[in-house]
């Protein structure tokens, strides 16, 4: 080769040479725009995944706050359906306390005559027992401390001692529990 020919091809290398590392700083250069490129499309998706994220968040909220309002709301129905069948009978015996309550004077009144008097025991313990399964229970109130959530005072009498103060005398009219209810408040008189 020729010192000629010897030039010519370093000159052609050293073009060549330019040429790559010209394309390399080219390649460089698409490279970091790329990356710019890539790292806001990244972001993007980031952003979109986060948003996503919040949105799930606040409809699972949702859900659970719904979820438990139907369940108070169907506990809540339960409850009631069950208490108005257990208390269903309340109108009609609160209708027939004024029968039994007659029933009891005419048998305080028959003392003397014990026939007529067994009769109507038999059909009062028949017509207890009646009310009694369906969930009636009297009030015991005679010798019990006053308790307005049970008892009504119809009058006050005076106590023969402080031991007796606050305490039911005497009932005028008996009260019942209709399923651990307050059907009726007893009537009482009350020492003071």
């Amino acid at each position: 080769m020729t010192q000629e020919e010897k030039e010519k091809e370093t000159v052609n290398r050293q073009d060549t040479s330019s040429d790559i590392h010209q394309h390399e700083a080219e390649h460089k250069a698409d490279t970091k725009k790329e990356r710019r490129k890539r790292h806001e499309r990244n972001s993007d998706h980031d952003r979109q995944v986060q948003e996503m994220g919040e949105k799930l968040a606040e409809m699972n909220d949702k859900y659970v706050r719904l979820y438990s309002e139907y369940e108070n709301y169907r506990k809540r129905t339960n409850t009631e359906k069950a208490d108005l069948i257990i208390n269903g009978s309340k109108d009609m015996i609160k209708a027939v306390l004024p029968v039994v309550d007659d029933m009891e004077r005419a048998l305080t009144a028959m003392a003397d005559s014990d026939a007529s008097k067994e009769g109507v025991q038999l059909i009062y313990n028949k017509l207890m027992n009646i009310l009694s399964q369906k969930g009636l229970k009297p009030i015991e109130a005679k010798g019990t401390k006053f308790d307005e959530n049970l008892h009504e005072a119809v009058t006050q009498f005076p106590a023969t001692d402080e031991s007796q103060k606050g305490l039911v005398v005497d009932v005028v009219e008996k009260g019942y529990f209709l399923n651990d209810k307050v059907l009726r408040f007893a009537k009482v008189v009350v020492a003071i």
